[in-house]
């Protein structure tokens, strides 16, 4: 296990997914909380590419500590958060959130961070079964899922008349009101 030197430098990252959201409430946390820097991402959570965050690992050295203001903005999910928290911990790197206060840098931390972890997969899971049970019994009770046909049989008979009277599949969608990768689809079943 790498040790944590207590007299390196606290790094805060923040993130929000568009430029509408501002990270006044993270930044202002975060410098509260006694990061000297702090590196602002503004993309998607599930974006891979997140120029300060990488930034930000490329700066930190062992004894420093990477802050978060609450674990969602560090992970894309819970398996890319665990990863980061245990390259950081073989680099000698801490991790700190302020909302979970959590800090890695002591075993009670650690044991909560992998706690929070386990919490989080359970959850999930958990979620998966409601939801699949939920699927089941509104099949047994003869409702099926999913987004309705963007062509009922008559719009179909329909398209199927205009497309054999010679119209273009852009006018047939457009009158229609479907794309056209509807049509081609429907087409291609029918021949």
């Amino acid at each position: 296990m790498a040790a944590f030197d207590p007299v390196g430098h606290k790094y805060g990252y923040a993130r929000v997914s568009t430029t509408e959201q501002t990270p006044a409430l993270q930044s202002d946390a975060l410098t509260a909380f006694g990061c000297e820097r702090l590196f602002i991402d503004t993309v998607s959570g599930s974006t891979t590419t997140r120029p300060a965050l990488t930034e930000l690992l490329a700066t930190l050295l062992p004894g420093d500590t990477l802050c978060v203001w609450r674990l969602d903005r560090l992970g894309r999910n819970l398996p890319h958060l665990i990863e980061l928290v245990d390259g950081l911990k073989a680099r000698g790197v801490a991790f700190a959130s302020v909302t979970e206060q959590i800090d890695t840098s002591t075993a009670n931390g650690e044991l909560v961070f992998h706690i929070f972890g386990a919490l989080a997969a359970f959850e999930r899971q958990l979620l998966r079964e409601r939801t699949n049970a939920g699927l089941t019994a509104a099949r047994e009770r003869g409702k099926i899922g999913g987004r309705p046909p963007a062509l009922s049989p008559a719009r179909k008979r329909e398209a199927t008349r205009m497309r054999n009277q010679g119209s273009t599949v852009g006018d047939i969608a457009d009158v229609l009101g479907v794309s056209k990768r509807t049509l081609y689809r429907h087409f291609s079943e029918n021949h």
